[in-house]
């Protein structure tokens, strides 16, 4: 996945960003290509989020690290216990997932954080292999994209019947998954981008409160 270059437009992007850095990371090498999925395989929570921050995981190569949209997530994922510690920085800093796994829609990182529609379909391949190797049994989607896009493939695969539900943040969704002993479930949350953050469309208390939702979902019965 991280040799893909399927997209012209997000294979220049990444580059010219890991070339013209900005200057607090001048001395760093960037990443510059495609991000691959953190955490364990086997989890029982899937995040899904939107894509990589140009100078985040597009420059430490892993999910969500080096930008404050990782300090919002793995500080709520270290006080649900999905997480060993709330730094995320680089890919030595011995953070650790338990239970848990991060993909995203889109694996590169786009202009203006907006990727186009045939860049998600296009990555859309990655997302579905991702959900059959993993099978969790809490789909976390950060924002709408990435709550349309597990819907339309939960769809396909008939885990939810009619149309796509409406997202919103907290909302839960029941998938009807053959042969699953458990419960399985799609949650929704705002994506802890600055956008979001610095607005107050998203608090720390309400981040919080979707992981404990999240984790009471896992221990359901």
């Amino acid at each position: 996945m991280t040799a893909c270059e399927a997209c012209d437009r997000l294979i220049s992007h990444c580059r010219q960003v890991a070339c013209q850095k900005r200057r607090a990371y001048a001395d760093q090498d960037y990443w510059g290509r495609p991000v691959p999925n953190f955490g364990s395989t086997r989890a029982s929570l899937l995040i899904v989020g939107l894509a990589p921050g140009a100078h985040g995981a597009n420059r430490t190569g892993r999910m969500f690290t080096g930008d404050r949209s990782g300090d919002w997530l793995f500080r709520a994922l270290c006080k649900s216990g999905f997480a060993n510690q709330q730094e995320s920085t680089c890919t030595s800093d011995g953070l650790r997932l338990s239970d848990c796994a991060i993909t995203a829609v889109c694996h590169c990182a786009p202009p203006d954080n907006r990727p186009t529609a045939d860049e998600i379909h296009r990555c859309q391949p990655f997302l579905d292999e991702t959900i059959n190797l993993i099978r969790p049994q809490v789909f976390l989607a950060l924002g709408g994209l990435a709550w349309k896009s597990v819907a339309r493939y939960a769809i396909h695969q008939q885990w939810l019947a009619g149309s796509q539900p409406s997202f919103s943040h907290g909302s839960v969704v029941e998938l009807k998954i053959p042969r699953r002993r458990k419960r399985c479930w799609l949650v929704g949350s705002y994506h802890p981008s600055q956008q979001n953050t610095f607005t107050g469309r998203l608090t720390e208390q309400m981040l919080d409160d979707v992981f404990v939702k999240t984790r009471n979902l896992i221990r359901d019965p």
